[in-house]
């Protein structure tokens, strides 16, 4: 696919969107619409799979997330990030029309290469329907146009993405359970329990198919970790934006850690949770979750700072992050309208010093407070 031709869908989506919005606007008259109501996330709903793999187009909020390292036969290792957001907007709800805004999905892809040295990356935009973009119920199949991400049999998914300059088309092979983080899949997101999501993982996908940069086609093999969340309310004001990694351990085990950060730059919540490759898992507690910033990159292009080299600590245990490359910035000012850090990361034992896994680390709200 030529440049010109993907700006000019990114175009017809986001004024198909515009146009949409405006229609309503035009539109005769009725009766006003009642509020629109969200549902609330509470510790009391049970998660279920393979059902709640798909939508829940109730929920104001929705991603599903892929990222991985993969490596080719000549041992040259990419990262990639494939993500959809779907949003249900409150607009035109008693608008019959099919162009009533009412469900927008959003997608952000990206592929890392240390030798290329900073992030290829993509995105797409475009109201839910007329066959083009769906987040189906029941089952996971999320697609904008051409970019999809898709349950292809008993756990087995698909991703395919192009972008200018690169495409990815990968099978990811889940070997392990699913994982539920917080409290059987309610994961807390501040001291007030309205702000919370349902939130499972998949570590440990078996990855393989080819990934496209610069024009060459490679074929590819690795490891990914998949994040599935649905919300209402998933921060609360007093948060500006988090800090999160998905670390798939080296001796088979799992690791997931965040917190939220206020106006100050300090904690206002954190959670962790560690699965063991015997299926043992622990949650733990904010106190028990400890980020420590190690170093720095400043953006050339946007002039905004990351941490991107850090000391976690996860109960007992302290790990150092460090990153594959340093300028994993991803603009998305286009869709939804974020900058944020995305990319691959080694992590060691902070101990020993010792290799201990690698995944993808996630900074969001240092160029301004993260809106979702």
């Amino acid at each position: 696919m030529t440049p010109a031709s993907t700006s000019r869908r990114r175009r017809s989506a986001l004024w198909g969107v515009l146009w949409a919005a405006l229609s309503m606007l035009g539109a005769p008259a009725r009766t006003a619409a009642p509020p629109v109501t969200f549902p609330a996330v509470t510790p009391n709903l049970p998660v279920r799979f393979p059902h709640d793999e798909g939508s829940h187009p109730a929920y104001r909020l929705e991603w599903w997330y892929v990222t991985g390292q993969v490596r080719d036969g000549a041992g040259q290792q990419l990262g990639f990030q494939v993500t959809f957001f779907r949003v249900r907007t409150g607009l035109g709800e008693n608008n019959p029309s099919r162009f009533a805004p009412t469900q927008v999905l959003f997608a952000h892809a990206a592929v890392a290469d240390p030798q290329h040295g900073r992030l290829r990356h993509a995105e797409r935009t475009a109201r839910a329907g007329f066959g083009l973009a769906r987040a189906n119920e029941g089952r996971l199949d999320v697609r904008i146009d051409d970019w999809s991400l898709r349950q292809t049999g008993p756990n087995l998914y698909e991703t395919q993405v192009v972008g200018e300059d690169f495409a990815v088309k990968l099978q990811l092979r889940a070997g392990q359970p699913h994982l539920l983080q917080g409290e059987r899949g309610y994961s807390r997101k501040g001291p007030q329990p309205s702000a919370a999501s349902y939130y499972y993982s998949q570590p440990q996908l078996e990855v393989q198919g080819s990934i496209t940069v610069a024009g060459r086609a490679r074929q590819m093999r690795g490891q990914a970790w998949l994040d599935h969340e649905w919300s209402s309310d998933v921060i609360d004001p007093q948060s500006l934006g988090w800090d999160w990694m998905g670390i798939n351990l080296d001796d088979g085990g799992a690791l997931m850690a965040f917190r939220l950060r206020d106006a100050q730059g300090g904690s206002r919540w954190a959670a962790a949770t560690r699965r063991s490759a015997e299926g043992r898992v622990q949650t733990f507690s904010p106190a028990e979750v400890v980020w420590a910033p190690l170093g720095h990159w400043r953006s050339p292009r946007t002039g905004h700072t990351y941490p991107v080299r850090w000391e976690v600590r996860v109960g007992t245990r302290r790990y150092r992050v460090e990153p594959w490359l340093e300028d994993a910035e991803l603009d998305s000012r286009a869709s939804t309208g974020t900058l944020y850090w995305e990319g691959p990361v080694r992590v060691t034992d902070a101990a020993d010093g010792k290799p201990v896994g690698s995944g993808y680390l996630e900074l969001t709200g240092y160029a301004g407070r993260m809106e979702l």
